[in-house]
């Protein structure tokens, strides 16, 4: 039985336990406690206690220690993504990629501490300069998503540790084993008792954490409506909020874009993951002149895509995570086909039997759909693309800008100047031009609208986790006359 990870080791508990389900099986796999607002207590105290000596330390130490507990995790990789892959179903290969994300961002804040400064302004006044200080918030709170457990964790807790701070992470209900696992690896690697704990649970764990008193940041990932909670829940205490939530990520491509890229890049962007992304190629508005040719180009590559056991060689596609989500995904297609689109592969459940004890779905395009189905307003968490005709590059941004979520969008053509233009006007939080989407740890991640707020990724992640202070210095006065 899985405990939960505080002050430095497991906690043995006599909980109500919670029990991890295999999405390729259906079988039971382990169970967890579910926290109460003891347990949540206990664990900000931990990180409390572990805040003014982890913040005295310096930068550069506390870069080196979160390296080190970094290449502990990377020595351990073949038996995470193995756990990983048993918890929420995605292929070995998907697993192990995502392990290694999430050593790479830990290894790029590791390596920004050394950069971590404030600032100098010279002659406010006669004799008097200033300084701008940064400190660390104190204790914070990340909330994790089951779809990438440890990629989304890391994005929190690297900025934030080396920042100073102290963490209380809550991995969803359904995925808590890898990180529990892995913050056990992290104090194994030299990370201090108390500078990252986990409790397990739902929704009551997750509001008294989210609640707490001692708490002085909340770094959620989720669902619209439940980021709406949390950003509720946390005005309580003035606390600093950030959000990244659902999306439903457009893709455009002009009649002059390379159709073989376009192609290869919206099959990986929509089903890598089963299409559990939030960030992911979720609506495709192609310019008529180049729809036929560039939906052949797409359901060649789509059709070799291997549904199948996550642990067996050549699987591309596993489960879905949960039951629920792919009933949700049949009502979400029927919806589109109902509505006057076109099937123009997968659609359903597989029929090898073999998969009948999974969440399987086939990978499924839908061409044309109503632009008001559920397919077009709704978040879509499943290997599903619907794709559209539309007359020309005004007419795919107005679509695009048309849904509520602003988090990721993709323009493909070969005209330069009108790719720039139109990033300017896609209303999201990062686009790109030709390229796979793929995110990148340089550069400032975040979404608008009903996809949230706040930044992770980026320089900008570690001023997320520090407070600005201003320092006045008068540095020579004039004595006094006698």
């Amino acid at each position: 039985m899985a405990e939960m990870f505080i002050g430095g080791s497991f906690t043995r508990s006599d909980r109500e336990r919670r029990t991890v389900i295999s999405p390729a099986s259906g079988e039971p796999l382990d169970t967890v406690p579910e926290a109460t607002g003891a347990d949540v207590d206990s664990a900000v105290a931990a990180a409390a206690r572990a805040f003014e000596p982890w913040w005295s330390t310096r930068a550069s130490r506390r870069g080196e220690l979160l390296h080190r507990g970094a290449r502990q995790v990377l020595a351990h990789r073949d038996e995470l993504a193995r756990l990983l892959t048993s918890e929420h179903g995605k292929t070995l290969r998907e697993s192990g990629l995502e392990i290694h994300r999430f050593v790479i961002t830990l290894e790029h804040y590791a390596g920004l501490a050394r950069d971590l400064r404030g600032s100098h302004v010279p002659d406010l006044d006669h004799n008097t300069y200033g300084l701008v200080l940064r400190r660390p918030l104190g204790v914070v709170a990340a909330v994790v998503a089951w779809n990438f457990p440890t990629l989304l964790l890391a994005n929190k807790i690297a900025p934030a540790i080396v920042a100073g701070n102290t963490v209380v992470a809550k991995p969803a209900p359904s995925t808590p084993l890898t990180t529990l696992r892995i913050a056990e690896l992290l104090h194994e690697g030299g990370l201090p008792a108390g500078v990252l704990n986990i409790v397990c649970g739902g929704a009551q764990a997750g509001e008294a954490l989210v609640r707490h008193r001692d708490v002085r940041k909340v770094a959620f990932t989720g669902t619209t409506a439940t980021g709406e909670r949390v950003a509720a829940a946390a005005a309580a205490g003035t606390k600093r909020v950030a959000l990244e939530l659902s999306g439903s990520d457009p893709f455009i491509v002009c009649e002059d874009a390379d159709l073989d890229a376009a192609a290869s890049a919206a099959s990986v962007g929509r089903y890598f993951n089963a299409g559990q992304s939030c960030l992911a190629v979720k609506r495709v508005y192609c310019v008529a002149d180049a729809f036929d040719t560039f939906v052949e180009r797409l359901l060649a590559r789509v059709r070799k895509l291997k549904v199948g056991p996550p642990t067996m060689a050549g699987t591309v596609l596993g489960p879905l995570h949960t039951e629920a989500l792919r009933d949700r995904l049949v009502a979400q297609v029927a919806d589109g086909l109902e509505s006057g689109g076109e099937l123009l592969a997968g659609g359903g459940r597989p029929q090898e039997e073999d998969l009948n004890g999974g969440w399987y779905f086939e990978p499924t395009v839908i061409a044309n759909p109503a632009h008001d189905c559920r397919l077009a307003t709704e978040e879509v968490l499943g290997p599903v693309l619907p794709v559209w005709a539309v007359n020309g590059l005004d007419e795919a941004i107005s679509r695009a800008n048309a849904s509520p979520f602003g988090l990721g969008s993709s323009i493909w053509t070969r005209d330069l100047d009108a790719a720039t233009q139109a990033a300017g006007r896609l209303e999201s939080g990062y686009t790109w031009i030709n390229s796979p989407q793929r995110l990148y740890d340089e550069l400032p991640f975040g979404g608008i609208g009903a996809s949230g707020y706040g930044k992770e990724h980026g320089h900008e992640a570690l001023d997320e986790y520090t407070e600005s202070k201003s320092v006045v210095v008068r540095h020579r006065t004039s004595r006094a006359p006698r």
